[in-house]
């Protein structure tokens, strides 16, 4: 927000932010029941994806940015996870949510050319 560092103009970083927006919109329309459950564990895990990217990006060791990738993309896997046993619970729906599936695609290549990389 007020540091302007080069991680903010990667593609992967706008991505990520994207990806965090829609994770908190499909959230708003889960049960009320699973707001101290689900929804928080999916936000925690949406948070981690664009944090661990960003703090990842200000490491100087190769080992360290690779760390920090490994844990965003991770996240990602755990939120796809959440979101089946969601979709089974008939909270949502793959069909009904399509662009944050597309996020989570691009973020997922995206994170693994970085780690890839590093």
């Amino acid at each position: 927000m007020f540091l302007q560092l080069n991680h903010q103009k990667l593609q992967v970083f706008g991505t990520s932010q994207k990806f965090v927006f829609e994770c908190y919109k499909l959230t708003k329309i889960f049960p009320q029941d699973e707001k101290f459950a689900m929804v928080q564990q999916i936000r925690r895990a949406a948070l981690s994806v664009h944090l661990n990217l960003a703090e990842g990006c200000s490491r100087k060791s190769q080992a360290e940015r690779k760390r920090f990738f490994e844990i965003s993309r991770g996240s990602l896997i755990e939120i796809d996870a959440a979101l089946d046993i969601a979709a089974k619970l008939d909270y949502c729906q793959k069909n009904n949510i399509p662009e944050l599936g597309h996020y989570m695609l691009e973020c997922f290549k995206m994170l693994s050319s970085l780690i890839q990389k590093s």
